[in-house]
């Protein structure tokens, strides 16, 4: 099946996805938590990671399925065909809080190598998508250029609060290097920021679901995707992950090595 036949149907699910969420997020929201008392899960959480997997099985059958909330299929290297990573509400803290500032993640794999990948700011409606399938990546109908590679000392950047309260690997001299630190509170979010060329760079522990989708995308545009460890990411696995422009992301590493 080609890139466009997928494209088509995400999309639609994408945008069915929103009006559910906008239709009952204010009047039928039902809160629990999950590690701890501030890793949220909501019912629209796993309604939207069901509605998701329901499409996929329905369209198309020969697929695995790595969900946040419910689905973990294995065999994301060696399988065959289309491998689905879902995130159907990152940034679950946001969506109860604030009623914004939060993503709904797709990324797909095909024959074990990154293909498209979505994400979509569901409060302003705006989606970040594409990947090597295309060669290129898009903001709705506009076609991005490649991030500025700005400087750490040019740049904000976006650093988990836990890791800033503790001062992680020396990030306090991160931030004080930078033009500044700002903290969103969704990776998907987060990471569109840094495809738009607002943050010169983006660390915080994070899971497959996370990071998975924002990596296609920012890779494509040329965007560092590594560990803390100047390593690649292992992507059936949770890390703690820098994201950066190259120039910045030399910079933070030889910050966080001291």
């Amino acid at each position: 099946m080609s890139w466009q036949a997928i494209d088509n149907e995400v999309k639609s699910w994408l945008k069915q996805a929103r009006k559910l969420i906008l239709t009952k997020m204010d009047s039928d929201l039902q809160v629990s938590t999950k590690s701890g008392p501030n890793d949220l899960v909501t019912n629209l959480d796993k309604q939207v990671e069901q509605f998701y997997i329901s499409q996929i099985k329905q369209k198309f059958k020969h697929s695995r399925i790595l969900g946040e909330e419910s689905c973990k299929e294995e065999g994301l290297l060696s399988f065959d065909g289309l491998f689905w990573v879902i995130d159907p509400i990152d940034g679950t803290m946001n969506f109860v809080k604030e009623k914004e500032n939060f993503a709904s993640m797709i990324a797909i794999y095909k024959q074990g190598k990154p293909y498209i990948a979505y994400i979509y700011d569901v409060m302003k409606d705006r989606l970040v998508w594409g990947g090597p399938a295309l060669g290129a990546v898009y903001c709705n109908q506009t076609q991005l250029p490649a991030p500025k590679q700005h400087a750490l000392k040019d740049g904000l950047v976006a650093i988990s609060c836990p890791m800033v309260l503790a001062n992680y690997r020396n990030v306090v001299e991160v931030i004080k290097a930078s033009s500044g630190c700002r903290m969103v509170g969704s990776a998907g979010i987060e990471f569109i920021n840094l495809i738009l060329g607002k943050h010169c760079a983006y660390l915080s522990y994070l899971r497959p679901w996370d990071f998975l989708p924002g990596k296609i995308l920012g890779e494509t545009l040329g965007l560092s995707v590594k560990t803390i460890d100047d390593e690649k990411v292992d992507v059936v696995s949770s890390s703690v992950v820098l994201v950066a422009t190259k120039s910045a992301h030399t910079e933070i590493i030889e910050l966080v090595n001291r």
